[in-house]
């Protein structure tokens, strides 16, 4: 029998791997539940709005001389507690008291390999200290996909979004984040479309 990190069986390793892949794998399924208070029958997955928040962390982050690949990396782990915890609205959490995204991360990554729980742990815990610029820039990305979505949701007929887009835009604080929402308000959703159809 072969060992890995901790002693641990690498049998045991690609177990508990697994099956985080597969949690988080839930991801996929689960809403974004303050949509459905903005009266979003059908709102989108948190797995995707931490693809476009991971694709903009990554662009503010370059634009603010930082390492945009490790932006895109925090913000693609920055929901991933919420197979455990859910996605609770703002409204529910004036009542309810979750555990530290850190400590619900320690959990999921009990079982697997000492090297991806570091790494794992590592990106939470930078993002949720908001101690380096990329953990800035991915969560200012975390606000401007929420912001984004909400314009796409509004266009769509929904009328009950724009305390998501004034919240959004406040919490922003990198200036590339700013310029890229004031853009965003200013901009309809299709209108790069119809530059690319026009050869723009």
């Amino acid at each position: 029998m072969s060992y890995g990190g901790k002693g641990v069986p690498v049998e045991d390793e690609a177990t508990g791997l697994a099956g985080l892949l597969y949690e988080f794998g839930l991801l996929k399924r689960y809403k974004r539940t303050g949509w459905l208070v903005a009266g979003v029958r059908d709102p989108e997955s948190i797995a995707d709005h931490s693809f476009r928040a991971a694709v903009i962390a990554g662009m503010i982050a370059k634009l603010e001389g930082g390492n945009p690949e490790r932006a895109a990396f925090m913000s693609l782990f920055h929901d991933t507690q919420e197979t455990r915890i859910t996605d609770i609205p703002y409204i529910g959490k004036r009542y309810l008291k979750a555990a530290r995204n850190e400590d619900v991360t320690a959990d999921q990554v009990r079982g697997v390999s000492a090297e991806v729980a570091d790494m794992v742990a590592d990106a939470v815990g930078e993002y949720e200290e908001k101690a380096s610029l990329e953990a800035v820039c991915a969560r200012d990305a975390d606000k401007l996909e929420c912001l984004l979505q909400a314009v796409e949701y509004r266009e769509q007929g929904h009328q009950n979004v724009q305390g998501w887009i004034d919240s959004s835009l406040a919490a922003i604080t990198t200036p590339t984040g700013k310029r890229l929402a004031e853009e965003a308000l200013r901009t309809g959703t299709l209108e790069w479309v119809t530059r690319v159809l026009n050869g723009d």
